[in-house]
């Protein structure tokens, strides 16, 4: 991906990830969209951040999600890249029956299908473009504590291959982001101050160096997050995931 001259849009802007990534491609003088769900909360980071823009976006939401889609290839004809930063990340016990998966699967996973579906057309017509999926670590080793969304992050990383396998030739190149434990509100307030969590602006250096010296990179992999990611790979996968799972159910039992 080009990290300057683009018209980028960035779901799940308003916070964490996203909303660092947003600061990061404004100062290299790309024009920025992010979009959520609470405008309240995106217009405290555009007023913050002079240059931002902003769009109220339910990924979720199939009709929503058309909608805006078309709104912003009206309104910035020059879109040509994407970022799909929006996420749910829910503790759930299995044990206890069915477990609330629409939201989600709705936003993990076929929110951000639905939007390239929209936007795709519009990218094959551009110069050169670029989404970048947002998968995780646990996508490849999961934590059992959250199984719906290690299970959405794991079908991130499978559609993210078939895209790129199916747009090449073409001007739109696909990036899978695939973060470790990084210090945000994703799980709650606990999180952004977790010792154990890569501290966010480490993460957003490393990503962008990653994208600035390695701009045609399949995955962009900080060296944090490389362990889960080639778990099975480097061999003792099933001893590697019992430990790593006993000890994060530990360190909860223990909250």
């Amino acid at each position: 991906m080009q990290t300057t001259g683009n018209t980028l849009l960035i779901t799940g802007g308003g916070s964490g990830i996203g909303r660092e990534l947003a600061k990061a491609f404004l100062a290299l003088g790309n024009e920025v969209i992010i979009a959520g769900r609470r405008e309240s909360l995106l217009k405290q980071v555009t007023e913050a951040t002079p240059g931002l823009r902003h769009v109220v976006l339910d990924i979720s939401d199939p009709a929503d999600t058309r909608r805006v889609a078309e709104q912003l290839i009206a309104t910035y004809p020059k879109l040509n890249a994407v970022i799909h930063c929006a996420g749910i990340m829910r503790g759930e016990s299995l044990r206890a029956g069915p477990t609330e998966l629409e939201a989600t699967v709705n936003t993990n996973l076929l929110g951000p299908m639905r939007l390239d579906g929209w936007l795709l057309p519009h990218f094959l017509e551009q110069p050169h473009a670029a989404i970048i999926t947002v998968s995780s670590g646990l996508a490849f080793l999961p934590l059992a504590l959250t199984p719906s969304y290690c299970a959405t992050k794991a079908a991130v990383h499978s559609y993210s291959q078939s895209l790129r396998y199916q747009l090449k030739g073409t001007g739109v190149k696909v990036h899978e982001l695939a973060p470790p434990y990084v210090q945000t509100e994703l799980m709650g307030e606990r999180q952004a101050h977790d010792p154990h969590a890569m501290p966010l602006k480490d993460f957003i250096d490393e990503v962008m160096g990653i994208l600035q010296h390695s701009p045609d990179a399949d995955e962009i992999l900080v060296e944090r997050v490389k362990p889960l990611r080639f778990a099975e790979a480097n061999g003792g996968y099933e001893a590697f995931f019992q430990s790593f799972n006993d000890q994060m159910a530990a360190a909860r039992a223990g909250e």
